[in-house]
């Protein structure tokens, strides 16, 4: 999904009066002109984006309480869709939990904008905290989830605590994704990751 796409996908908390998608739509794309004109995230103002979007203030505010959670749904727009779990077994569900990760990192590179976004996301601890909160931490109780189905299972070690064995699974991908932007991201890594850990995680028979 491009970033262009992208932006009629951002999934705004209801409040107040029934949603318009179109107004929400003017809305995010409002908040990506100003980025891509390189409008400075300390200087998005309600305002400005009121302004850009051809919507008043009130509009924004039923729908988003300020502009640190617009900002967040503009980011998690930008995302790549949540993935559909096979529940078929435990290397497929987890292969297709990290091809979205492989999916996220290859869009944060290739987006000029999406890279300068992150990096003045991280500078704001508010609207870093949001983003961990609404985006980051569901990933993750998403994750563990379904390690701890496939450890009632029996198809893993349950002597592993659950938040490491999501460390193993998950922990390369990201490494290769956010802190090593030279490393490669090719298709079939999440079956070779999967596949690798696995190895020591299923458990032994007797």
């Amino acid at each position: 999904m491009s970033v262009a796409d992208s932006r009629t996908a951002a999934r705004a908390p209801a409040r107040g009066r029934p949603r318009s998608e179109a107004v929400e739509r003017a809305i995010v794309e409002g908040v990506m002109k100003l980025l891509e004109e390189g409008v400075p995230l300390a200087e998005l103002s309600i305002e400005r984006i009121a302004r850009t979007a051809g919507v008043g203030k009130a509009t924004i505010y039923r729908r988003w309480s300020g502009k640190e959670e617009l900002f967040v749904d503009v980011v998690r727009a930008a995302e790549p869709p949540e993935p559909v779990l096979p529940g078929t077994s435990v290397r497929d569900d987890l292969v297709a939990l990290l091809e979205q990760l492989r999916r996220r990192g290859l869009m944060s590179r290739s987006s000029a904008i999406l890279h300068n976004v992150y990096a003045q996301m991280k500078s704001s601890p508010k609207i870093w905290c949001a983003y961990h909160t609404t985006v980051i931490e569901p990933r993750r109780r998403l994750q563990t989830e379904v390690l701890r189905r496939w450890q009632r299972d029996g198809a893993l070690r349950t002597d592993i605590d659950v938040d490491l064995l999501n460390d193993l699974v998950f922990g390369p991908m990201l490494v290769r994704s956010v802190m090593r932007p030279d490393a490669d991201l090719p298709e079939g890594l999440p079956e070779q990751i999967v596949d690798t850990v696995l190895e020591g995680l299923r458990p032994v028979s007797s």
